[in-house]
């Protein structure tokens, strides 16, 4: 019996980079399918926030909240000078900001009469 043996300098000569493997990873994984509006906008958020991987809290915001408050925050994440790619700190900031405000507007105000 003649087995030859592979040798270890031949065995791992052919690496891949790591941007390749990601990059055929995600073609794998294909498209992101919304079946409602609202999930296609929560998943556009994302991806303008540089926020991938916060999908599904996007998502959920875009249900739940009125969309010119998600608008004008996206607005302010993405205009704002920082150093960092990801602006979902920013945004979720500022959308609490905006909730603020607006409850503080809706309030009425108590002593005075409007008679």
């Amino acid at each position: 019996m003649n087995i030859k043996r592979q040798t270890n300098s031949t065995k791992f000569k052919d690496f891949e980079k790591l941007s390749e493997i990601i990059r055929v990873r995600s073609e794998k994984m294909g498209p992101v399918y919304a079946r409602h509006e609202f999930q296609g906008y929560g998943i556009w958020l994302s991806e303008q926030l540089h926020d991938k991987r916060h999908k599904s809290l996007y998502i959920k915001l875009a249900k739940e909240k009125p969309r010119g408050l998600l608008e004008e925050a996206k607005i302010f994440a993405k205009d704002y000078k920082t150093g960092s790619v990801n602006r979902g700190k920013l945004f979720m900031w500022k959308l609490g900001e905006l909730e603020k405000e607006g409850k503080t507007r809706q309030t009425p105000k108590k002593g005075k009469s409007d008679g």
